[in-house]
């Protein structure tokens, strides 16, 4: 009889997002009697998750148990795996202050959450409290895998495995999976004949093959049908969100000859042809969404309201299966089953044509051995330079924490290709300044305090 899972949620108020990996993880054989340890700083959200956990365990009538924590180092104690999920500084006050800031310079963003100023400030509030789990882990459970869900995802990954090289930690997104399925909607076929492989970094990943299973096991080549589509004005069709109508992405297909695999209102504001200052016939034409995460939050909030009150009356709460690639990776690491997910990890030269200590996307393997990412080689040219262009933020955001150096936060923002567009590098370095102002003690102490004088 095999021992169950020790499975330990950081951030377990994210009562959505739990309910879904503790739903997916539960309705697996192997894993039924999981032991889930919920630990959230929040009291109120760490009660409400365990009220929604429990009524998963009696809908399927499974033998797994909860416990909650405060104590962070407590939850990890022995632990299995680690997933992540938390949001320093939340919607209030933090992302409020990465988008209202910069709009005192007329710098405008769409998500804010992974890239640009606001994804470096995202950076430097989230990765001490990755670190600090990290250094729990060490002490308590050290053969741990952390399954990180946090944005800015790469900035996350790659600081982790700079300083802990040890911990055995993968970040992981839905954009992938969630994206084919989308292109597969757009193209009228069902998501099960399609076959892809993606890879670059997180968020600016391409589908490097994206093909359709045919009756006699071929693969066809979809890209053809989708410039078609694009062309004729058949695709994108509407999303689940009326603001975000998708066309970035399909125009920069047309350009690059490759399909990203992260939403056209992120990738708008990774590169600088899409918000820019006097041309509301671009933002217009594309429809893309300034303040969309904003709006989201907002949404998100009023939602979480009504389905918590929702959850508490419940005798049994629906489980479905999500696209999430937890589920999977505890129950390959745990049993040896096999799967391939897609993981971002330290590239140590996967991705021949990108930095070796970059942290990318790719497929990976998974089986009791761990997660083993899979041989790339190069990417096509115009894809390893665009992708180049986030991996210096990415960088130089993690040289300022590892090295606690303030400067560097400001080079990171001057790399940044939105941001270099629309602002002249004064008002780069006073937006930095503003910004580090306005989070406070949201961001590390050597980040504060007044900017050094140049030496003219």
């Amino acid at each position: 009889m095999m021992a169950n899972p020790k499975i330990t949620f950081i951030g377990a108020g994210s009562s959505v997002f739990m309910k879904n990996i503790v739903g997916d993880i539960l309705q697996r054989p192997a894993l039924a009697g999981a032991q889930i340890r919920l630990m959230d700083i929040n009291p109120t959200r760490l009660e409400e998750s365990e009220i929604i956990a429990q009524k998963l365990i009696n809908t399927l009538g499974v033998s797994a148990t909860v416990e909650t924590f405060s104590d962070q180092r407590k939850a990890l104690d022995g632990t299995n795996f680690v997933v992540v999920c938390f949001q320093i500084g939340g919607y209030e006050p933090s992302t409020v202050v990465d988008f209202e800031v910069p709009k005192k310079y007329n710098l405008r963003q769409t998500i804010a959450d992974t890239l640009g100023v606001g994804g470096i400030m995202r950076g430097l509030r989230t990765v001490p409290h990755l670190w600090s789990i990290c250094e729990d882990m060490l002490q308590v459970a050290p053969d741990a895998i952390m399954l990180q869900y946090v944005n800015p995802m790469a900035i996350n990954t790659w600081a982790i495995s700079e300083k802990y090289p040890t911990i055995k930690q993968v970040g992981l997104c839905h954009s992938v999976q969630g994206t084919a399925a989308e292109l597969a909607h757009d193209l009228g076929i069902p998501y099960e004949e399609i076959r892809y492989r993606s890879a670059g970094i997180n968020h600016m990943a391409f589908y490097l093959k994206f093909e359709h299973r045919q009756a006699d096991g071929t693969y066809k080549d979809l890209y053809p049908e989708l410039f078609k589509a694009y062309r004729e004005g058949r695709a994108p069709k509407p999303t689940w969100n009326p603001r975000c109508p998708n066309k970035v992405r399909y125009e920069m297909m047309t350009r690059l000859g490759y399909f990203v695999t992260e939403s056209s209102e992120h990738f708008a504001e990774y590169t600088p042809y899409f918000i820019k200052e006097g041309r509301e016939d671009i933002i217009e034409k594309f429809g893309i969404p300034l303040d969309e995460y904003p709006k989201r939050c907002v949404e998100q909030i009023a939602n979480w309201k009504k389905t918590s009150e929702d959850y508490k009356k419940a005798d049994r709460i629906e489980v479905k299966q999500s696209k999430e690639y937890a589920s999977s990776i505890v129950n390959s690491v745990w049993t040896g089953e096999p799967s391939v997910i897609y993981g971002n990890l330290r590239n140590n030269g996967v991705i021949t044509s990108l930095p070796h200590n970059a942290a990318v996307e790719v497929p990976c393997l998974v089986d009791d051995n761990g997660l083993q990412p899979t041989y790339i080689g190069e990417l096509p040219p115009q894809l390893t330079a665009l992708i180049r262009t986030n991996i210096n933020v990415q960088e130089l955001t993690v040289r300022a924490l590892i090295e606690e150096n303030r400067e560097h936060i400001y080079h990171a923002a001057m790399m940044d290709p939105h941001t270099a567009a629309e602002l002249d590098l004064e008002q780069i370095w006073n937006v930095v300044d503003d910004l580090l102002e306005a989070h406070g003690t949201w961001i590390p102490e050597w980040a504060r305090g007044p900017r050094k004088q140049r030496v003219a």
